[in-house]
């Protein structure tokens, strides 16, 4: 089976929905599983890194604003995130037996514990 480029929002889609369990299949057989989103982490992952959803959504209006001022959307320039997000659990963590080094924990933006 191949995968289309039509086909990943709903595998994106998919995965949302059944975090709960892609993070307990991973907790049951001792993965330690790097997430893109912070929910992840906080339904029970070890570590989510990916860019900040809140930093994109306040972006997004000057995007709309240019548009309703009459630039044509495919003339506007692609933008790639700015900010991202680490969010670690260290509860995940000692539960796979994996000691978190302190570098990594001082660069988290938030520390789950």
């Amino acid at each position: 089976m191949s995968i289309s480029r039509s086909s990943c929002p709903v595998l994106a889609t998919l995965t949302v929905l059944h975090r709960d369990l892609i993070v307990a299949l991973a907790a049951r057989h001792k993965l330690p599983a790097v997430y893109y989103e912070r929910y992840y982490v906080a339904a029970g992952g070890l570590i989510s890194y990916g860019a900040d959803s809140v930093d994109q959504f306040r972006r997004a209006p000057t995007y709309v604003d240019r548009i309703l001022k009459g630039e044509k959307p495919a003339g506007l320039p692609v933008q790639q995130a700015t900010k991202y997000s680490l969010v670690i659990n260290l509860k995940t963590a000692k539960a796979l037996g994996l000691e978190v080094p302190l570098t990594l924990l001082a660069r988290a933006d938030e520390v789950i514990e």
